[in-house]
């Protein structure tokens, strides 16, 4: 993994969003949209430099481009969005690194995460978010809060679930939200709404209007009555 710092942003302990592409699109959904609703500006570079397959555009190939951005704007570094995640082990735990390295060097305090949460509970367009912490404390404040904890036992992999290892293993607080889908395949834009709605809460802050994200949603179910 390669990474080249484009800004030296003038950030002092802001609140880290980090997420990247799972099931349902849904943290990249969230991370995409509070970039464009907060208009927040790039100032470092994530680049995975030995792509493991390439794009057939109908008789030529493309090589995709994998990589990440990190951006910023007052109180706030949001990492991830747009699509895919690493493809090896090494290129994870080497991304996640640096997440914590960015969130030590400007002294952030909390980092939250996000994805998808697959249930077979009929959701009838009103899933709910579920949080895990990286403390038995801090789920006791979340539970305090009325906030929704997730239910079982369960691993959860990629970057949505190991940054929050990485994040206890160096003194740093996380909370990782997963709004619930029925159909992992197919982008869960209620989920994205679940969790801005549960950041927001959390963050004591506003992210932006989410109607177009509802309107998205609403095209989606469109398209499978047809």
């Amino acid at each position: 993994m390669e990474f080249f710092q484009t800004e030296e942003p003038d950030i002092e302990k802001p609140i880290v969003i980090a997420a990247m592409q799972d099931m349902g699109n849904v943290g990249s959904i969230v991370v995409n949209f509070i970039n464009n609703s907060l208009r927040t500006k790039k100032f470092r570079i994530a680049k995975s430099p030995f792509p493991t397959y390439v794009l057939d555009q109908g008789g030529y190939i493309d090589l995709p481009n994998e990589s990440w951005e990190y951006r910023y704007t007052d109180g706030l570094i949001v990492f991830g969005g747009d699509t895919g995640q690493p493809q090896s082990n090494q290129e994870l735990h080497s991304l996640c690194q640096d997440v914590i390295d960015i969130s030590k060097k400007y002294s952030a305090k909390f980092i939250y995460t996000l994805g998808g949460f697959h249930t077979n509970r009929v959701l009838d367009k009103n899933p709910k978010t579920f949080v895990t912490t990286t403390s038995v404390e801090l789920t006791k404040q979340m539970e305090g809060l009325e906030i929704n904890t997730t239910p079982q036992k369960s691993i959860i992999t990629g970057f949505n679930g190991l940054i929050l290892g990485f994040a206890k293993q160096n003194g740093i607080h996380g909370i990782g939200m997963y709004g619930e889908l029925n159909e992992p395949q197919i982008p869960q834009y209620r989920a994205a709404i679940s969790i801005i709605k549960t950041l927001e809460k959390l963050t004591y802050r506003k992210l932006g209007n989410t109607n177009q994200l509802e309107l998205m949603a609403q095209e989606i179910e469109k398209s499978f009555e047809n």
